[in-house]
């Protein structure tokens, strides 16, 4: 093989490249916009004055992935987290709260303590998760566990609609079976919540780029990639906007970009055709390093709440009936949420600034599963990568980075 070019460097591309380039590949990474990370990443906000992100990724230690691919950027430090696996909740309209804490190992006897479940919850009531794996496959997260009882509006709605970004009335009930058969279903040591010390670009990106760099690839920045030209079951040329690269009968192509962009690229590639919605509020706030990490909000607005080192930041997955909004209402109402759950003054508005992605991830539906696409493409010298791609996992950063690996292994199979 002689080149092989890969297209988007968000982490679904930069797991790729790192990967093509430790298994000796010539990589050259394009990237449309100034900067790599794609939907993950850092930034400085001028109207706060300080760096936030441009989202919050909650990760766990069983994101096989994702862990793996930190470790071979040597960023797995830039994380921090809890020892053990705790998740701490604030029911707004009880005022009730809890710390959700699975133990270590596979054999689940944190069912046994009270102090460890959900209050309101019997052990029995746990068990209602067997019914995601005999459910149809077009089955949904509410038809499947029911919509109703304790345990739904305290754990599994909040689990399933920040791992699929999809309201539990259309969400894949065999998505949210794989997320926790590969986090609760392994025991807490799979399940321990991690953030970025810093931020998603520290932790992340500039690692990614240093090593990738490192190991000989070029990257290319403002490169945006207009067209490619096929014939003969190939990729032939690939048009940027800043000139044309003729494919040799040994390059091959990636592409790591958006589901819109891939069926732009690649007319009659099928790919998934609906999105939600993300909504994120971040308040130039400081508060105690004794105060948790993250806390899940049910009852309120706001879903979760993260701690940062300037900021308290906020995520309101499948955030469509609030995406239209005005800023400055849901910045008031949000803060709200905020001051109870982090035991602040709620009278004064902080510095804030909301970031509305209206087309974040595609929608987890059982109907758009089916739109999902391999790596492996009609076009010989062309793969995909992307959390939209067919990983069996929403549209997460594990998912994205497990594409990403993916079809770096397909492309170096078949070169």
């Amino acid at each position: 093989m002689s080149t092989v070019h890969v297209v988007g460097a968000g982490l679904a591309g930069l797991a790729a490249s790192l990967a093509l380039a430790e298994a000796g590949c010539s990589v050259r990474l394009y990237e449309a916009s100034p900067q790599a990370g794609g939907r993950c990443r850092s930034y400085f906000d001028h109207s706060l004055g300080c760096r936030i992100d441009n989202g919050n990724h909650l990760l766990v230690s069983g994101n096989t992935a994702v862990m793996d691919y930190l470790r071979r950027i040597g960023a797995l430090e830039t994380l921090i987290g809890p020892e053990t696996a705790v998740y701490p909740f604030i029911d707004l309209t009880t005022g009730e709260r809890w710390t959700f804490a699975p133990n270590r190992g596979r054999i689940p006897w944190w069912l046994l303590s009270r102090r460890r479940r959900v209050p309101g919850t019997w052990l029995s009531d746990y068990l209602s998760a067997r019914k995601l794996s005999h459910a149809a496959g077009d089955a949904t997260v509410a038809s499947a566990l029911g919509s109703d009882g304790v345990i739904f509006e305290r754990l599994w709605k909040p689990l399933a609609v920040a791992a699929l970004n999809t309201e539990v009335e259309t969400g894949a009930a065999s998505l949210l079976r794989r997320v926790l058969a590969e986090s609760i279903g392994r025991g807490g040591e799979a399940c321990r919540p991690l953030v970025p010390r810093v931020g998603l670009s520290e932790s992340l990106v500039e690692p990614a780029l240093r090593r990738i760099e490192g190991l000989g690839a070029d990257i290319r920045f403002g490169a945006r990639l207009r067209a490619i030209q096929c014939a003969q079951h190939r990729a032939l040329m690939l048009e940027f906007e800043f000139g044309q690269i003729e494919l040799g009968p040994q390059d091959a192509l990636l592409l790591a970009v958006t589901a819109p962009v891939a069926q732009r690229l690649l007319p009659g590639t099928m790919v998934p055709t609906e999105f939600r919605s993300i909504l994120n509020a971040h308040y130039r706030c400081v508060v105690s390093t004794d105060a948790p990490l993250f806390i899940g909000v049910i009852g309120g607005m706001a879903e979760w709440v993260f701690r940062k080192r300037e900021v308290l930041s906020v995520t309101v997955s499948a955030a469509d009936r609030l995406i239209d909004e005005p800023s400055q209402s849901l910045a008031a109402s949000l803060w709200r949420d905020v001051a109870r759950a982090f035991d602040l003054p709620s009278e004064r508005l902080p510095p804030w600034q909301i970031v509305k992605e209206r087309r974040a991830t595609f929608a987890a539906t059982p109907a758009q599963l089916r739109l999902r696409p391999p790596p492996q493409t009609p076009w010989r010298n062309v793969f995909l990568a992307g959390d939209w791609t067919d990983t069996g996992l929403p549209a997460t950063i594990e998912g994205a980075v497990r594409s990403g690996f993916k079809a770096a292994e397909l492309l170096t199979k078949n070169a």
